[in-house]
């Protein structure tokens, strides 16, 4: 049994040694180790920021591309992340073998990240454009820390030309402010466009008042002439009622007959010429 823990130890420990030689050959390689900071950088802002919220491999106003660009409104504006930290200094400087060794790969480390601050302050601040600072990306938190503790006037120089040095941790802590600002400058959004459709629907609610007076009025104006129509009418009705009131004689006068008219007027006259003529 004890061998069987033995074999089992000796299997984990060749596994963790596989696993360190497979970290310092990417370290080593400038190409991978710019490889291997960047997977954490992608997997950081994947899972802190939103998927709009930050571009690779982004191209500037001036031609240069930029690692990141985290798309941070105005104020701040984009921040340009560098995740290629030149290593290759500092490794030389851990590894040296006395003090002569060691002081000149500090000095090369120092000259190395120099130079890598004035590229990245005169490449990614880009007034207008991007934020007044800009983010290198440190892969390792025992760099940062060396960083700070043994340089901190390379430190110092770089904060005045806008350039910060961020580890996996600070970073983390930086992206979660990030993302606040962002959910707050989408909030405001939000509510601005809140306020814009309030103001239309109390434009419309306005619009509604007015037509609703004008129907009014209409209706008013109906009913004057409904209560016109009336008199009119009751005066028609009441023309109509008095004409029915009147009584009108409709039979025919009587004629005197033919026999009253002959012996009364023609009838003696008559008589008394034909008696003449008969004499």
């Amino acid at each position: 049994e004890r061998l069987a823990v033995i074999d089992a130890a000796r299997a984990n420990l060749e596994a963790l040694g596989s696993q360190v030689h497979s970290l310092a050959s990417i370290l080593g390689n400038k190409q991978a180790r710019g490889a291997f900071g960047e997977v954490q950088l992608r997997d950081m802002l994947a899972d802190r920021l939103p998927p709009d919220g930050f571009a690779w491999q982004h191209t500037l106003s001036n031609g240069t591309r930029c690692d990141c660009l985290i798309r941070l409104p105005f104020p701040p504006g984009p921040i340009a992340v560098d995740s290629k930290f030149p290593l290759e200094a500092w490794r030389a400087q851990r590894e040296a073998g006395d003090d002569a060794a060691r002081a000149a790969a500090q000095r090369r480390f120092a000259a190395d990240i120099r130079k890598h601050i004035d590229d990245v302050a005169t490449k990614y601040i880009r007034p207008g454009e991007t934020a007044e600072g800009a983010l290198i990306f440190l892969p390792s938190e025992a760099l940062h820390a060396e960083l700070h503790a043994n340089h901190p006037n390379l430190v110092a120089e770089a904060a005045r030309r806008g350039v910060y040095f961020v580890s996996p941790g600070t970073m983390w802590a930086v992206l979660g402010t990030m993302r606040a600002l962002m959910r707050d400058v989408r909030l405001r959004a939000e509510a601005q466009h809140l306020r814009t459709e309030v103001a239309r629907l109390v434009e419309e609610v306005s619009r509604l008042d007015r037509r609703v007076a004008s129907l009014k009025r209409h209706f008013a104006e109906a009913q004057t002439d409904i209560h016109q129509i009336e008199i009119t009418t009751q005066k028609i009705t009441a023309a109509g009622a008095r004409i029915e009131a009147v009584e009108i004689d409709t039979s025919s006068p009587t004629k005197p007959s033919d026999d009253r008219s002959a012996g009364g007027r023609g009838g003696p006259n008559r008589s008394t010429r034909d008696m003449r003529a008969a004499g």
